[in-house]
């Protein structure tokens, strides 16, 4: 469990100390995200190892990858499947540094802000079971909230206008937070500390808000009683027969799970594990963990499906209107690029990750990393892409 402060101090110097690392995680969070969304751009090239860049031939690929991980540029695991089919799907380097065991595609890596587009296929389910509806205002699901013409769309598509809850807790409330932030307190705080601005109303305009995602598995949550990490084990993984994806966070009932990578950062020639946070409690804006074998299943899931029907699984890839006739290419979950590529990227403690679809040739690549090599991987999927995609 992650301790903000030492007993001895005296009270002042308590919430001093504990403001202090609040600011300092919740800074480190914001970068996280606005990098997690620059996807919506390419990232800025950066070399990544005195090779040439590889062949247009998997061989080629998967031999540029070893002198990446050999390099130290790269630790992590790659997908690159057409038509449902992996054309190269392996583990390059170590799950965990201390015990030096290999990677492989049944390795399970947490997502980080991937775990968005899990967040609104559990949404979507509600919806095909019509418990929700996209359009009806939060109210609906939480009586007091101060929001009221904010619906469950809002907050899919990131136009909601709600404030990002953790940097308002670091700024002014960082007393009112336990040890280890769970969602139901996300919920229960963002009622009871409410933005000041005049117009509650959605902003009509894009802004990418991890709460947002924390509110919708609230919605879960408060739907159908259960938490969110069972009903995405009960009606999304297991019927879906993702064996190593789940929500593991601080409050799930298994310290580990088989298969889970560690995230590592390296100092001095030495690999350490990175520590959690007090945010590492909560679910919805992350806490997945999946598998390269897994996103084979998860890249078939959003072209058709036995869970949601095809007129919900194209709401998802809706642009959204803004104001001055601007478009967010932003849809449930989902960076929606031009010509028929969707994304999305995550990035967090020890987690480094990239998907990529191509809807018009059915190709996925996926690119997971648990290192800190957070600048290598963004550019190693970028050169796959490149080269797969002209190809």
């Amino acid at each position: 469990m992650l301790v903000f402060y030492k007993k001895t101090f005296s009270k002042n110097k308590t919430v001093t100390m504990k403001k202090l690392y609040l600011i300092v995680i919740l800074v480190l969070a914001v970068v996280t995200s606005l990098y997690a969304y620059q996807r919506f751009y390419k990232i800025k090239s950066m070399p990544i190892a005195s090779q040439s860049v590889p062949k247009p031939n998997i061989d080629s690929i998967d031999r540029w990858l070893q002198a990446q991980q050999r390099a130290g540029k790269f630790n992590g695991a790659v997908l690159i499947a057409k038509n449902h089919k992996p054309l190269l799907m392996k583990g390059y380097g170590y799950t965990d540094y201390s015990r030096k065991q290999k990677i492989t595609p049944q390795s399970s890596f947490r997502l980080a802000s991937v775990s968005k587009n899990f967040t609104a296929a559990a949404i979507m389910l509600l919806k095909e079971k019509g418990l929700i509806d996209y359009d009806k205002s939060l109210t609906t699901y939480f009586t007091d909230f101060p929001y009221p013409n904010v619906t469950v769309r809002h907050l899919l598509n990131h136009t909601s206008g709600i404030p990002d809850l953790y940097m308002h807790l670091a700024n002014k409330h960082s007393d009112q937070v336990g040890e280890i932030l769970s969602t139901k307190e996300v919920v229960q705080l963002m009622t009871k500390f409410p933005n000041k601005r005049k117009s509650k109303t959605p902003l009509k305009r894009f802004r990418y808000s991890n709460t947002g995602y924390v509110l919708l598995a609230g919605i879960v949550e408060q739907v159908t009683g259960k938490s969110f990490e069972a009903f995405m084990q009960k009606e999304l993984f297991e019927p879906l027969n993702m064996k190593n994806t789940r929500v593991w966070n601080l409050f799930s009932k298994s310290k580990t799970f088989p298969n889970k990578t560690t995230g590592f950062y390296q100092k001095d020639n030495q690999y350490y594990p990175h520590i959690t946070s007090f945010l590492d409690g909560v679910a919805g804006d992350g806490a997945v963990f999946s598998s390269l074998e897994d996103f084979l299943i998860w890249d078939k899931f959003w072209y058709n499906n036995s869970l949601v029907s095809q007129e919900n699984l194209q709401e998802a890839f809706k642009p959204v209107a803004l104001k001055k006739r601007k478009v967010s290419q932003y849809g449930f979950g989902w960076v929606l690029g031009d010509e028929g590529r969707i994304s999305h990227t995550g990035s967090w403690l020890g987690a480094r990750n990239y998907i990529i679809r191509d809807t018009k040739t059915k190709t996925c690549i996926v690119v997971l990393d648990n290192s800190t090599n957070i600048h290598y991987s963004g550019e190693i999927a970028n050169t796959i892409e490149e080269i797969i995609l002209k190809d």
